[in-house]
């Protein structure tokens, strides 16, 4: 097993802007999985790691073991406890980092989709992907102004969710919608729709804005049905995590 104990190591390097910024993710097609559930849920997916690294604990962690176990041919690294810290954004290192590649889904007809635009907290993000993924969303469109699906963040507020998703990052939303043949129902705060009178079988798509300012009027516009969800308490809008998630499991419970 190699060891990296020097921070001007090149792979280190490279490894840390993978860490920082969603450009080197992008321009590389790559990124990193921090800790082992994360890692066991992208092998359970049928995917396999480019590289593995390791925290000087990490072999005397028995769900490590076990996932090295099942990845005898991929390259392990073990990285300076210091250095491995700063490849992770937890106080507690959970000791094994998993480089992938990033997926590149194909475009398909969607039967139950999420268009997704401007949801620029990353938290939120990853809430949502994995509500996406509980609920059998069979896509997700992203604008441009969305935040990094593949970043450290909201790959671990998603807990694995987006190995169970054809995410599709940098979208135009509006041609996305536009060629959607299926019922396009927009959350809006003005609508005088309730959600729950909707008929959401079929194929359907539900388009979410961001957090402050909502959906787009131009996205909006090509709704089939604006809808609002009844808030019968004292507060002005639900997150839109919260939001999408209880969007998406009403059709799953006219469907089940």
């Amino acid at each position: 097993m190699k060891l990296i104990q020097s921070r001007d190591n090149p792979f280190f390097k490279e490894l840390l802007k993978l860490s920082a910024t969603a450009r080197s993710r992008n321009k590389s097609g790559l990124t990193l999985l921090d800790g082992a559930h994360l890692l066991a849920a992208y092998l359970d997916a049928g995917h396999q790691p480019r590289h593995l690294l390791l925290d000087a604990a990490a072999l005397r962690d028995a769900e490590i073991v076990s996932l090295l176990a099942r990845l005898e041919e991929v390259p392990v690294t073990q990285l300076d406890d210091k250095l491995f810290a700063q490849l992770s954004e937890l106080k507690t290192p959970t000791g094994i980092l998993a480089l992938i590649e990033l997926p590149q889904p194909v475009l398909r007809a969607a039967h139950f989709a999420l268009l997704l635009e401007d949801i620029q907290d990353p938290g939120n993000m990853g809430s949502i992907l994995r509500t996406a993924a509980a609920a059998g969303c069979d896509a997700v469109f992203l604008s441009q102004g969305c935040a990094d699906a593949w970043s450290p963040k909201v790959l671990r507020a998603a807990m694995g969710g987006h190995f169970c998703l054809a995410i599709h990052e940098r979208q135009d939303l509006l041609q996305v919608a536009g060629a959607f043949s299926g019922t396009l129902l927009a959350t809006s705060l003005q609508a005088t729709r309730s959600l729950y009178d909707c008929e959401l079988g079929g194929d359907i798509a539900f388009m979410v804005g961001n957090e402050g300012a909502g959906l787009s009027a131009a996205l909006l516009s090509l709704a089939t049905q604006p809808v609002t969800i009844p808030m019968p308490g004292k507060v002005e809008s639900l997150n839109a995590a919260a939001a999408t998630a209880i969007c998406l499991f009403e059709a799953v419970r006219q469907r089940i």
